[in-house]
């Protein structure tokens, strides 16, 4: 997956985060992962928190819902937590308030497999991002995974 330069480039200019991967980093990160937690994951089809991750799951990633209110979402069950989720995951993607994302980001960073952590578009934890950065975890904020996926399946 080969990302058009000039697409790409306009979503990370388009986020206020000019720490976020490169084009290039991006395409090997959509590229490397194959799980992804989705902490927040929603029940109504009309949210971005649902739209999104059926997208990514329509391309072939394995989603893991992290949802409390929910027994299961996209015919998988559905954890309360991200301790909960024993199995290995490549990435965190988080879709819960600025407010709440800075803990749930912090929670990825102490998993054992040291997932990538991507905060969806307008979500931000930025002493937890300059942490996990200084550890080598790649780390994403503000940014819609949605929309990189797209640019870089658009060549």
């Amino acid at each position: 997956m080969m990302a058009t330069e000039f697409d790409l480039q306009n979503l990370l200019a388009a986020s206020g985060d000019r720490e976020n991967p490169g084009p290039t980093e991006m395409a090997e990160l959509m590229s490397s992962i194959r799980t992804i937690a989705v902490v927040g994951v929603s029940r109504n089809p009309e949210k971005p928190a649902r739209r999104v991750p059926a997208y990514l799951a329509a391309k072939g990633y394995e989603i893991v819902p992290v949802n409390p209110f929910v027994e299961e979402i996209f015919g998988k069950r559905a954890f309360d937590s991200l301790d909960e989720v024993t199995d290995p995951v490549d990435m965190v993607l988080v879709f819960r308030p600025s407010a709440e994302a800075a803990v749930l980001a912090g929670e990825a960073m102490e998993r054992s497999e040291r997932p990538a952590i991507w905060l969806q578009q307008g979500i931000w934890a930025e002493d937890v991002a300059v942490r996990a950065r200084k550890l080598g975890i790649t780390f994403v904020q503000d940014l819609c995974a949605y929309e990189v996926h797209k640019a870089l399946a658009s060549e």
